[in-house]
């Protein structure tokens, strides 16, 4: 479900270069060979240090892909990215951000999935009709205790959010609102939504995600609050595709 999941994140951006956007299919996929493995390797290392009390005792395990977080995918993807638009100077890492925003949570959507099937990322035992049940002893949820379906609860806001900032965008300047909207409001949610998630403490009883997203605030609300503005024409590209600087 993380292959499909890139996979239709790469086919928006193809899609979205296809539509006219100033994007090359030759950026799009040199970007994705840059950001699938960074986004990789910093998913790998956010899990690790949250696991850090297991892994310190199995060395061995701590090169692997058991284990992601999709907030270590975000970032090291964004990161490299980032990287490799500064060094080609083919976009703007604001212009591309916004452009693949939705694609990325449709992504997220299809990962959730995974996580179903697999029975990680669980909510806490409880008695609600929507209650999921894991019998397979293979699963990595709980076996025969009704939990919350938190994935399902994710997935359901992923495409509520995905439908909001499909019906926005264009709307705000400069380029890469669009994509700090996208992490204000899922850091908010996962701060939320870990309170009733299965997980490790990390900081002052808190998740690993609910710290990340705490930082991802005080970031991007400021950032928001101080560079965003509302534009009128659906249409207007302002300066979006001039070569980055």
């Amino acid at each position: 479900m993380v292959t499909l999941g890139i996979l239709v994140l790469v086919l928006w951006l193809l899609r979205e270069a296809r539509k006219g956007a100033n994007l090359s299919y030759d950026t799009v996929l040199t970007a994705a060979i840059v950001g699938i493995p960074s986004g990789i390797v910093v998913s790998r290392l956010l899990h690790v240090i949250d696991q850090w009390g297991y892994y310190v005792q199995h060395p061995a395990e701590i090169i692997g892909a058991g284990g992601l977080t999709i907030y270590g995918a975000i970032l090291g993807a964004a990161l490299g990215i980032w990287i490799y638009g500064r060094f080609s100077r083919k976009f703007r890492f604001g212009y591309l951000a916004d452009l693949l925003v939705p694609g990325l949570i449709l992504a997220q959507a299809i990962g959730r999935v995974g996580c179903i099937l697999n029975g990680c990322c669980h909510g806490f035992e409880t008695d609600i009709l929507c209650a999921i049940i894991y019998t397979n002893p293979e699963s990595y949820g709980p076996i025969g205790i009704p939990v919350h379906p938190t994935q399902l609860y994710e997935i359901v806001y992923l495409l509520i959010v995905f439908g909001v900032l499909l019906s926005i965008r264009r709307r705000f300047k400069p380029d890469g609102s669009l994509f700090l909207i996208y992490l204000s409001l899922y850091s908010l949610w996962r701060i939320g939504i870990d309170f009733i998630r299965d997980g490790t403490p990390f900081l002052f009883g808190l998740h690993q995600a609910q710290v990340i997203g705490i930082i991802i605030l005080a970031i991007t609300v400021p950032l928001l609050a101080y560079r965003t503005r509302w534009v009128k024409s659906r249409d207007s590209t302002g300066d979006s595709t001039l070569p980055a600087k």
